[in-house]
């Protein structure tokens, strides 16, 4: 056994921990990052990219297939082997050479193995060979492992070799009957993108579709789905699963239904990778999600930081926002706090300060690729009221925006602003359409610089783009109130 000290040791190298790793170098400290699968984690080769990779060309064949003249020069169909071919592109054929090269430039430290949290400050990292090494932190250990898929203990489902999002991200052929058990994220996206390469999809949703989204959106997208030939079991739930001897999938449901599929992809929620992190080591339970305090550092069952503090977690492990986006952000808030405490500078942790990662609890932005897609950030109308804010919420009708009839024949989508009544500002906003991804940036600078409703007036969206919705939305807002 071998040992060797850095002033931070991070566990996990996907986008966060790479993040992590980079903001402390960069503040002049050095790391190591500690990686068991590939370097680049989940995002970029099993969710992020290479999903979006398989939804991107059936949204564009459908934008040029709303346009007439463009329509007309398109005669053929997707080629699921191309889309799959490029989706293999992004996902670096699931090779990790280029982000190890991108580590070694950053001046990181890489050791591949399981690390394991041995003591206070301490990861030991056993390899695929079974050596181990002892790397010693001097300011702080990080701990960015993720989460991976939740199969739920329905009767026979383990036993047919279901998909998780992992399977269903890099699948290297089409099922001809695809079934999907879970409604949310991940389900939706999967639904549409399969659905679109050809496959026969049915969707079991208990909780309904997309259900934290708005109304209006889920109820969008479902018309949307239906319209696409997914058969959608809502609020109902699988009671035996088995695969027969000529390997087809049988799904009984509750209310009596029976589904037949080739491959059953489960997408019912994830858990955080601590099962085998150490965590009895300093005072915490294995397999439990790491609650961590307005600086990211975890905190024990007493509420109280692990230690003098030197134990952080970033990302989906700690169970605040469950987005690569939002770990990000989360991975450049502890670095800069573990190097603004390594060095006795100031923390900045009042709420949108330097150090503090605000944002997650009141300007989230999230995009749901579906067809048509969903953009939100800040509360939904529910959320708002929930949190016991006293709002206003207000709605247009996308298509009737110049901007959005210009982009697409036919186009439907809609909008809603959920204004904050007290301070007058915006707390939330949904859009759903087709290509509304690109407007969500407006709206998040809106909520996360609590921008007044007045100033808003003086945001003049550009003729005729669909970031008119804006002022329909000020306008609506103002005859209503």
């Amino acid at each position: 056994m071998t040992e060797t000290t850095f002033d931070v040791v991070v566990i996990g190298a996907g986008p966060v921990g790479e993040n992590v790793a980079d903001r402390v170098v960069q503040g002049g400290l050095t790391a190591a990052i500690v990686e068991r699968e590939l370097v680049g984690g989940e995002c970029s080769y099993w969710a992020c990219m290479p999903t979006k990779a398989l939804l991107r060309d059936a949204a564009a064949l459908r934008a040029v297939r709303s346009l007439p003249g463009a329509g007309a020069a398109v005669t053929g169909e997707l080629d699921p082997a191309a889309v799959l071919g490029r989706r293999d592109e992004f996902a670096s054929h699931w090779h990790d050479d280029g982000q190890v090269d991108w580590l070694r430039g950053a001046g990181i430290a890489l050791f591949r193995g399981a690390g394991r949290l041995g003591a206070s400050r301490t990861v030991e990292v056993t390899d695929a060979d079974g050596g181990t090494i002892v790397l010693t932190a001097r300011h702080a250990v990080v701990v960015a492992t993720g989460t991976s898929a939740v199969v739920p203990p329905v009767p026979g489902l383990a036993d047919v070799a279901p998909w998780t999002s992992r399977e269903a991200a890099s699948a290297q052929a089409v099922p001809g009957r695809l079934a999907v058990i879970g409604g949310g994220v991940v389900g939706a996206e999967m639904a549409t993108a399969y659905s679109a390469l050809g496959a026969q999809v049915t969707m079991v949703a208990r909780d309904g579709l997309l259900p934290a989204a708005e109304p209006f959106a889920s109820e969008l997208v479902a018309e949307s789905l239906k319209a696409q030939g997914v058969v959608l079991h809502l609020n109902t739930q699988p009671v035996d699963v088995r695969r027969d001897d000529e390997g087809t999938v049988h799904v009984a449901l509750a209310d009596g239904t029976d589904l037949t599929a080739d491959e059953v992809l489960v997408a019912t929620g994830r858990k955080p990778n601590t099962g085998d992190l150490g965590l009895e080591n300093v005072g915490l339970l294995p397999g439990d999600w790491l609650a961590v305090d307005g600086t990211l550092r975890v905190l024990g069952g007493d509420g109280v930081p692990v230690g003098d503090g030197w134990l952080y977690a970033a990302g989906d492990v700690n169970h605040r926002v469950l987005l690569t986006h939002q770990g990000k952000y989360q991975a450049r808030a502890v670095g800069d706090t573990i190097v603004a405490r390594a060095t006795v500078s100031p923390v900045d942790d009042a709420p949108w300060g330097r150090h503090a990662a605000t944002a997650d609890e009141r300007a989230v932005p999230q995009v749901i690729f579906t067809d048509p897609e969903i953009a939100s950030v800040g509360y939904t109308a529910a959320g708002a009221e929930a949190a016991g804010l006293r709002i206003r919420s207000v709605e247009y009708d996308l298509g009737a925006v110049a901007g959005a009839s210009l982009h697409a024949d036919g186009y439907t989508g809609r909008a809603a602003m959920v204004v904050d009544e007290d301070r007058h500002v915006v707390v939330g906003f949904t859009v759903v359409g087709p290509d509304v991804a690109e407007l969500l940036h407006a709206a998040t600078i809106a909520i996360a610089g609590e921008v007044p409703l007045d100033r808003l007036w003086h945001a003049v969206p550009a003729y005729p783009t669909i970031n008119e919705v804006w002022l329909r939305l000020l306008e609506t807002y103002g005859r209503t109130a």
